[in-house]
C-alpha cells in the first residue's frame, strides 16, 4: 500500500511520466512485494525556479533530469529490500529512459495499518474484522 509522490522538473512528456510510473510500480511489486493493483502515485512537475536542489550533495552530479521519489508505505521493509528497490529503480530508469542514477533520490517512510483509510472511513486495520 505505498503512496509515492514523484517530483520532477517540467519538460517530461506524458509518455515519459507514464513510463516512470510503470517502472516504479514494477520495482515496488518486485522488491517490496506490493500487489499489482496497489498503485497510488502523484506526479508533481515544477518549473526550474520552484525546484531547488543541490547538484552535488552526496551525488556525482545532478542534472535537470533529477527526480525525487517520496514513498510512504504501510509496513516496514528490511534494509536488503530497500537497497534492492533503490538499485533496481535506478537501473531500470537508466536503461529505459537514460536517467542517470545520480539523478534519482529516494526517501522512504513507514507507518501502520492504523494510519490508512482507503475508503468509507474504515481504517485499514479494521478491514476483515
Amino acid at each position: 500500500m505505498p503512496f509515492t509522490r514523484i517530483t520532477l522538473h517540467q519538460g517530461y512528456s506524458n509518455a515519459q511520466i507514464m513510463q516512470i510510473s510503470d517502472i516504479l510500480q514494477q520495482c515496488l511489486e518486485k522488491e517490496f512485494a506490493v500487489p499489482p493493483h496497489d498503485r497510488f502515485q502523484v506526479f508533481e512537475t515544477l518549473p526550474a525556479g520552484l525546484y531547488v536542489f543541490d547538484r552535488h550533495y552526496k551525488s556525482g552530479g545532478r542534472s535537470n533530469n533529477f527526480i525525487q521519489f517520496h514513498i510512504l508505505a504501510g509496513k516496514p521493509r528490511s534494509f536488503a529490500q530497500k537497497k534492492n528497490f533503490c538499485s533496481t529503480l535506478c537501473a531500470r530508469l537508466h536503461t529505459s529512459l537514460d536517467i542517470s542514477p545520480d539523478d534519482v533520490m529516494v526517501m522512504m517512510q513507514f507507518n501502520t495499518a492504523d494510519e490508512w483509510s482507503f475508503s468509507n472511513g474504515l481504517m485499514l486495520s479494521e478491514e476483515g474484522s
